[in-house]
């Protein structure tokens, strides 16, 4: 018997990639040597600190029952220690930080903890897909929020229409941004937090990427007078410390809301291995390791030679002040799928095309910095061939 799908589903954007994906793997598989800027993972392995830690975890078997529901209580006190530290926000481990698996079950859970069916839910495009599938999820009513270059890829809240903010219920922003690499600064913080507490709108803020940076640190939300009020913040692990397969972050910020999620992960999942939090315990304290800090010049390296070597190439390539992203514009009159076919097909170069990332991202490309550097020069020797 065949099933359909459910309406949720159905009503979720076509899979944009699926095509490049699939001539990625042929291409692969017919034994082509492909350079792969598509993936954002790691391709280093976790530090061995933060192995080491898990492995006594393993060993110890008050670790191998269920997890806390809410979290380890030590991961949450060293998740509140890392924000007293690096951001000065105080907060409180109990009620004010919950563990996640990762960050992205928390992005899309949030609307099912504070949206009602009808209500709106503020996505931002060029963005992190999971924004506009979770509010679908949740019976909401995604409105989308343009990201432009020359507005330095922040969204324009003074452009959102009355009826909308009447009507919205959560907004959700990600700085350093995914895909373009772009950084909110305070002052922007400070109006989104005016705004949202005018209008009574929930924040969701992405801060998966808060330590993949090269000059200045970002910011947290928190750092903003009367964000705690409005606002909820994400975590994660996985790119700091090479830990996507880990699954391991947290969530701080406003009690109700960090309450109101972890409501709905007690009904969906039964929380993340202790063991995976203890091993995240070191990770988070060893976050001024020299190895970790080496791994941020590593990025640095890789960053300046891909995007000095789009420049010469002719493309409009600027050096993102943080992620491991380098968002650049598709040669003129050039759309980004057929772009990123042809990377693929004529010179074995995966990129993801912007389009993928929402209808504004259309002209423009996302390259991963998870390639070594010499495998960077090979790719801008193939790429140097292909004629626009």
């Amino acid at each position: 018997m065949a099933w359909e799908k459910s309406e949720r589903l159905k009503a979720l954007p076509p899979y944009l990639f699926v095509e490049i994906d699939r001539a990625k793997r042929a291409a692969i598989a017919a034994g082509r040597d492909v350079i792969n800027f598509g993936v954002g993972d790691p391709d280093k392995p976790t530090f061995p600190f933060i192995v080491e830690a898990m492995r006594r975890a393993v060993a110890d078997p008050a670790n191998h029952r269920y997890p806390f529901d809410e979290g380890v209580p030590q991961f949450r006190t060293a998740c509140a220690a890392f924000m007293k530290t690096r951001y000065g926000v105080e907060l409180d481990a109990r009620s004010e930080i919950i563990t996640s698996i990762g960050s992205k079950e928390v992005i899309a859970h949030i609307p099912l903890a504070v949206v009602n069916p009808g209500e709106v839910v503020l996505v931002p495009r060029p963005g992190y897909p999971v924004y506009n599938s979770a509010a679908v999820f949740a019976g909401a009513t995604p409105v989308y929020m343009p990201l432009k270059e020359d507005s330095g890829w922040l969204p324009d809240l003074d452009a959102i229409d009355a009826a909308t903010c009447e009507r919205a219920k959560l907004i959700y922003v990600n700085y350093p941004n995914n895909p373009t690499g772009a950084v909110a600064g305070l002052a922007w913080y400070e109006k989104l937090v005016a705004w949202a507490r005018r209008h009574k709108v929930i924040i969701a803020n992405d801060a998966a990427y808060n330590e993949t940076y090269y000059d200045e640190p970002p910011p947290s939300i928190f750092q903003v007078p009367g964000a705690k009020d409005v606002a909820v913040e994400f975590h994660s692990l996985s790119k700091t410390f090479n830990m996507t397969g880990w699954r391991l972050g947290w969530v701080a910020g406003n009690a109700d809301l960090v309450g109101a999620l972890a409501a709905v992960k007690g009904n969906c999942d039964s929380g993340q291995f202790n063991a995976v939090q203890w091993a995240g315990i070191a990770a988070i304290e060893g976050i001024g390791r020299a190895e970790v800090l080496a791994q941020r010049e590593l990025y640095r390296q890789r960053r300046d030679a891909l995007c000095d070597g789009l420049a010469r190439l002719g493309f409009a390539a600027k050096r993102p002040p943080a992620t491991f992203y380098v968002w650049t514009r598709c040669p003129d009159g050039v759309d980004s799928m057929t772009f990123a076919k042809r990377c693929l097909t004529e010179a074995d170069v995966v990129f993801i095309p912007g389009v993928g990332f929402g209808a504004p991202g259309e002209g423009y490309f996302r390259a991963a910095l998870t390639v070594e550097t010499d495998r960077i020069a090979t790719a801008l020797e193939r790429l140097e061939r292909l004629k626009w």
